[in-house]
């Protein structure tokens, strides 16, 4: 890795079983391109889920990370991404390649052994957050 900032996010890096809508999957998170660029994918056993592929970037300036988001019903979103003492954060509250119909958040925190993330995905409407799912990474390699 080239940057402190792509460093700090090491604790991401390989394979997680997923657990939301009372269902599981697997995401997996690897280097790409010299270490510039974190990517994610994922893929999930449950028709209200779709598969996903996310490229995480670090910010012009410093300022944490953008993730672009892609997954296979064909959306494109940009979050902005903050990985701070353990606690993970992806926020969506403006327009960007797709509408923006509702915000959308999640907060990940890191168990102390770094083997589980344990989070839930929030939604407004109208600025007003509420919780839309639970969704937990647990680390298998």
């Amino acid at each position: 890795m080239t940057t402190a900032a792509m460093e700090h996010l090491v604790p991401f890096v390989g394979e997680w079983r997923i657990e939301a809508f009372g269902g599981t999957g697997r995401s997996v998170f690897e280097w790409t391109l010299d270490g510039q660029f974190l990517v994610q994918r994922t893929e999930v056993d449950h028709p209200d889920a779709p598969n996903s592929m996310s490229i995480i970037a670090p910010r012009p300036g410093g300022d944490g990370y953008i993730q672009h988001y892609f997954d296979s019903r064909g959306v494109v979103r940009l979050y902005s991404m903050s990985f701070v003492d353990g606690v993970w954060m992806l926020v969506r509250e403006s327009a960007d390649f797709s509408p923006l119909d509702f915000g959308q958040r999640y907060t990940g925190i890191f168990s102390d052994d770094g083997r589980t993330i344990r989070g839930a995905w929030e939604i407004s409407h109208d600025a007003t957050w509420e919780k839309d799912f639970d969704l937990t990474y647990v680390r298998i390699g």
